[in-house]
């Protein structure tokens, strides 16, 4: 099978706010792009419902441009060099490979939900929050279903107003943040911010919320039927068809580790990048939540100062937009930053690995990442330790793992490529 081998000025591995916001000032500036993303189309996970009108005319237009390629469902599965990426065409996975290559390569590859076990939390019906937003909004059923949301930070708040406007009864959100973190935070928002919170309060109106109150335990047989909730001091449950659970995000960073890019230590630590985005490796840049988790405001401005620092222009102007989208990234993650009751939820018997049925008991009998692997399949699963892995680095403090090829499964004709044998 004949490998396609394709090229450009620029490689944009990303299809979320960073990345349509460099594209389209590459576009703009008379570039080629090839603009790589798993989705089927632009927007990433925050618009995956449609791109807002001003980004999606500018958009528009720059793929209207001939230089300007984008390869909608595609994932980056393997490197032959620090620009040079093998795709996998996830819409037509029996078509070979594409090798794609450019002298610069900007790395927008987002975030996943970070999330943390706890009894029950593989029930059938229990979810990431992003990821029950992800399936309502893609059509799946969940009107008049009875729904509890627990876990922390605004995307709680955006997966209610989803579920709620899709016919959802909501039950209970359960933010694990403390009234005083809540109101300091709301104190600080700037105007623009306030009007989207309150319109956001409004179509929540008569939606219960407690703050300073987490979920300890999933309950049902084969689906989820109840969640158990405490507040410290008492302990209570509410009836739900289904639990959506979220605890904020981790950057994606595995193409970055498979470059060998430099990272901030720590769990979850996001591409290290200096004023420009530039990473520690020669011509790639990163930008956007794989940067360091900030929202749409944050990858937007990084993603037009990647784009200009890749075309060696002056980015003086947008470092002060960069400054404030900073400081209230600062405040989100100190305002909702996670309690350590947390982390002592999972007790012998949960699963840390529901790839491979792995539990927290069968872990903590292992020295290291490298042994649990060995001896329990920990991490080798459909996620590729995606999930358990983070895990593991805040229940275990075990350190980061090691990153290879293939980056997902994969048919084995993509590493077939030009060679017959």
């Amino acid at each position: 099978m004949k490998t396609e081998h394709l090229s450009a000025d620029h490689l944009v591995v990303g299809g979320g706010p960073a990345g349509i916001a460099a594209v389209c000032a590459l576009a703009e500036a008379g570039h080629s792009v090839l603009w790589i993303d798993q989705a089927a189309r632009p927007g990433g996970q925050i618009w995956r419902v449609g791109v807002p009108p001003v980004w999606a005319k500018r958009l528009e237009a720059a793929l209207a441009r001939p230089g300007v390629r984008l390869l909608a469902g595609h994932a980056v599965i393997a490197t032959d060099g620090p620009r040079q990426l093998l795709l996998h065409d996830l819409l037509a996975p029996q078509r070979p490979a594409i090798e794609v290559a450019a002298p610069r390569l900007l790395l927008a590859t987002g975030a996943r939900e970070k999330l943390l076990p706890f009894p029950g939390w593989d029930l059938p019906g229990v979810h990431g929050a992003g990821g029950l937003q992800a399936l309502v909004k893609n059509g799946w059923p969940i009107r008049d279903k009875c729904v509890v949301l627990a876990g922390s930070g605004p995307l709680l708040l955006a997966t209610a107003d989803t579920l709620r406007a899709a016919g959802a009864r909501l039950a209970l959100i359960a933010e694990q943040a403390p009234q005083r973190a809540l109101l300091a935070f709301a104190a600080r928002l700037p105007a623009a911010k306030i009007a989207q919170a309150a319109g956001l309060r409004w179509r929540l109106r008569g939606v219960p919320y407690r703050a300073g109150a987490w979920a300890t335990r999933a309950l049902g047989t084969d689906h989820v039927e109840a969640v158990e909730l405490t507040d410290g001091r008492r302990t209570w449950q509410e009836r739900c068809e289904a639990l959506g659970v979220g605890f904020g995000l981790w950057p994606n960073t595995e193409l970055a580790e498979l470059l060998g890019a430099a990272l901030h230590a720590g769990p979850g630590g996001a591409i290290a990048v200096d004023a420009q985005q530039r990473t520690s490796l020669p011509a790639v840049w990163a930008a956007g939540e794989c940067a360091g988790i900030g929202g749409a405001d944050k990858a937007l401005v990084e993603g037009e100062i990647a784009a200009l620092a890749m075309l060696e222009r002056e980015t003086a102007a947008l470092q002060r937009r960069r400054a404030t989208a900073y400081a209230f990234a600062t405040r989100l993650a100190d305002s909702f930053a996670l309690r350590p009751e947390l982390l002592r939820l999972a007790e012998a018997a949960t699963l840390v690995c529901r790839c491979e049925d792995v539990s927290l008991g069968m872990l903590r009998a292992q020295p290291s990442w490298r042994d649990a692997k060995l001896q329990t399949r920990c991490g080798m699963g459909a996620c590729q330790g995606r999930i358990c892995g983070p895990i593991t680095e805040q229940l275990l403090g075990w350190p980061r793992r090691g990153v290879r090829a293939p980056l997902q499964p994969v048919p084995v004709h993509c590493f077939v490529g030009d060679d017959p044998a």
